[in-house]
């Protein structure tokens, strides 16, 4: 391509006719463009967001030049305005576009020469006046008539969406959320666009309502702000909010009075939207406003577990064996095991077809218990289903218990669009189902894969109950324990085998309050745990980046980008994951296929996480991939997923992060080869002990500490994890106490 001369800075204003359109994607709007600029003699290459671009149209934009590695010079738009097309020329272009059904560039051709510059016009106010031209009957004049008035609809959502500051990205996606309706929903209610629009929130939503001249005192305000703060609050792990901190957390982020707060909750509740409940258990210490509100879904969830749970423990199916001794001699003899006196117990209640949950942490035998569960279930030829919450989890199930497993969403068929296939009224098809690393599942998850488990099926539930509890809202697996609805086999005995690993010991240590124990110091053997001192946070930024890029590779031989995994407590600060992230790239990928996006830069060979559910991709919220091509031409990044390729748009990389270091909580159900984690008093308020041995026990071969012991020890005393807002416990506990367990119809 031509030079098309000196960039002119960064920020700077550029008018023309489009000459031609060389990609287009439909779901994005992101366009590359050919512009004919007045008193330029080449084409300009325009790349960006444009909706309903149009060959011929008049367009205004902003943006800056740069320069690309292959294609030259290119005006990069931020926003971009279009008006019709004045000369004849560009009227040809317009009508010839293909943005008219029913005219293609002959039939354009003869049209402005029959109307010349006012064939637009006509076209507008009298388009029976086509009917003059030779090859014009009435059907294609209906056609045109149609056509032309859907693009105009299009034209005038995205100047008036544009003109309130809404990028062209964000106004792809609203046109296509609404379609025709566009306008109307946006003008008589915005705060609809943080609900329905991905990657709009209340606040986006709120700015626009402000510039459409929404009073800050509107109800529809305070009621998409306290749906706001519950969604946030659910972020935050709880399934619900105490009325008084709810009103509280309103009143600060919306500036509104307490009483509006109060009508908005009472309307929301009436609507039910909102369920409230009364917290209060004692009459004679009844305290007012002492209730929960949630989100009427998660109430429903937690009503649902409740009950069906309470259903399967009520009709536990028939004993698997007449002789459980004797079948349990039989399996270690064929498994060559020799079960300890718990593990027993908890073959020994699985054989009796009864709900259970097998829970314990590193080396005390989950693994071996749920291997000679499956054996005996396939001798007595019933059908076994495994599956746990991610990916990772279920590839390590799979190859821990030599069965196939799978995630959860795909044991239920979740299909984009169409929600889960498998619920009560197509259950799964079995016998017994072993569900892994259940303190990730959150109390939606739970709920929709109770609803299809099968009065009389032996549902078994192994996590690690001092792990931290899962991402999404709930405690559930620790509720249910404390319930004392389903059976629990609490291991605590740690195997020789595994008592030779400091990973292990330590981490049994850890939940007991206790120092980790250093590495032995005689002999040069190599151990699985070691903790490196170390006082100011940037020499353990630069610890944990030469023991990633150098030390661990050449000692222990393991890949630095596939084999080592940074945990980090926090996101943000000096050993926060964002830039432990941009450090260790630095360090570990100096590949030029690169892009930036979002004030971060992105390379072939990255290392990445999604950072939220892709239905349609089939692709998960914690799910680790790598980059493995970027097409710049079609803006979009090719990232390998296990052994599959999954496509992403430009626009859709909000959804993807760095992953060379990840939040702990992100890296639950997950095992690395190797991890180092940075523990110091930077992470003060994160310290916890569970969250250190969350992070000792994602290695498997080793664990490296960095940082101080004074911040391990604050850690270590911090046994109180925050608090989540739930009420399964209590309604669990309901059906234990008054004989609710068999009451097993669906919430």
């Amino acid at each position: 391509m031509a030079n098309q001369g000196k960039p002119a800075g960064p920020n700077t204003a550029l008018e023309g006719m489009l000459e031609r359109i060389t990609y287009h994607d439909q779901e994005s709007g992101y366009t590359v463009a050919q512009l004919k600029v007045r008193g330029k003699a080449d084409l300009v290459t325009v790349v960006g967001h444009m909706a309903q671009a149009t060959a011929g149209s008049i367009l205004r934009l902003t943006g800056r030049w740069e320069m690309h590695p292959k294609f030259g010079p290119q005006f990069r738009l931020d926003s971009c305005r279009t008006s019709q097309p004045a000369s004849e020329y560009g009227i040809r272009k317009y009508l010839g576009s293909g943005l008219v059904r029913g005219l293609g560039p002959e039939m354009a051709r003869r049209i402005v020469d029959r109307f010349g510059k006012d064939t637009l016009k006509v076209i507008e106010e009298s388009p029976r006046r086509l009917l003059e031209v030779d090859g014009i009957g009435p059907k294609r004049l209906e056609m045109i008539k149609t056509a032309w008035k859907a693009q105009k609809q299009i034209r005038e959502v995205m100047i008036f969406l544009q003109a309130h500051d809404i990028s062209t990205a964000y106004a792809v996606r609203i046109y296509k959320t609404y379609g025709e309706d566009c306008l109307k929903v946006v003008t008589e209610n915005p705060y609809r666009l943080a609900t329905d629009i991905w990657g709009i929130g209340f606040l986006t939503a709120d700015r626009i309502a402000s510039r459409l001249g929404f009073s800050a005192h509107s109800s529809l305000r305070i009621e998409a702000g306290l749906l706001y703060v519950l969604n946030k609050a659910s972020d935050e792990g709880h399934c619900y909010l105490p009325y008084r901190e709810l009103i509280g957390r309103c009143v600060k982020i919306l500036q509104v009075p307490e009483e509006a707060v109060r009508q908005a909750i009472a309307d929301l509740t009436a609507a039910r939207q909102l369920v409230i409940e009364d917290l209060n258990s004692d009459p004679d210490h009844f305290q007012p406003d002492n209730k929960a509100v949630y989100p009427a879904a998660l109430h429903l969830c937690e009503i649902s577990i409740a009950r069906r749970l309470a259903g399967l423990a009520a009709t536990g199916g028939r004993p698997l064996v007449p002789d459980p001794k004797a079948a349990l001699g039989q399996v270690q003899q064929r498994l060559a095991l020799k079960l300890a006196p718990n593990q027993c117990k908890a073959v020994e209640t699985a054989l009796r077809s009864r709900p259970m949950v097998i829970t314990g942490g590193p080396g005390t035998g989950k693994t071996t218990i749920i291997r000679a569960i499956i054996d005996l279930y396939h001798k007595a030829a019933k059908k076994v289903l495994l599956a746990a919450p991610t990916g990772r989890a279920a590839k390590r199930m799979s190859e821990a218990t030599g069965h196939r497993a799978g995630t959860i969403h795909r044991l239920l068929g979740y299909k984009p669009g169409q929600g889960f296939q498998k619920n009560e009224r197509r259950l799964l098809d079995c016998d017994l189902l072993i569900v892994d690393e259940a303190s990730m599942i959150d109390t939606v998850l739970m709920h929709h894969l109770l609803k299809a488990v099968a009065a009389g099926t032996t549902l078994i539930l192994v996590g690690d109950v001092n792990q931290l509890p899962s991402v999404g809202p709930g405690n559930v697996l620790k509720d249910i324990i404390a319930s004392g609805i389903l059976p629990v086999v609490q291991l605590r005995e740690i195997f020789r085998q595994a008592r030779q690993s400091r990973i292990v010991t330590n981490a049994h240590r850890i939940l007991a309050g206790k120092m980790p124990l250093d590495p032995p110091r005689a002999g040069d053997s190599l151990s699985d745990y070691y903790f490196i001192q170390q006082e100011d946070p940037e020499d353990v930024l630069e610890t944990v980046r030469t023991l990633v890029a150098q030390r661990i590779p050449q000692r222990f031989g393991l890949s630095a980008v596939d084999e080592i995994q940074v945990l980090t407590p926090m996101h943000r600060g000096t050993l926060g994951a964002l830039n432990l992230n941009r450090v260790l790239q630095q360090s570990l990928n100096r590949s030029d296929d690169r892009i930036e996006h979002g004030g971060r830069r992105l390379a072939a060979g990255d290392r990445i996480m999604q950072q939220r559910n892709d239905y349609e991709k089939d692709v998960f919220n914690g799910d680790i991939g790598f980059i493995e091509a970027i097409d710049r031409p079609l803006r979009r990044v090719m990232i390998r997923f296990d052994q599959r390729l999954v496509e992403y748009d430009f626009t859709e990389l909000d959804q993807i992060s760095l992953a060379y270091a990840v939040s702990i909580h992100k890296a639950q159900g997950s095992e690395y080869p190797a991890v180092v984690v940075p523990v110091t008093t930077q992470h003060f308020v994160m310290l916890q002990r569970n969250l250190v041995y969350t992070a000792l026990t994602r290695a498997s071969r080793l664990a490296v500490l960095v940082g101080t012991r004074q911040a391990l020890a604050i850690a270590l005393k911090n046994d109180s994890p925050q608090k989540r807002y739930t009420g399964l416990r209590l309604k669990l506990s309901s059906h234990v106490t008054t004989g609710g367990a068999r009451d097993a119809s669906p919430g």
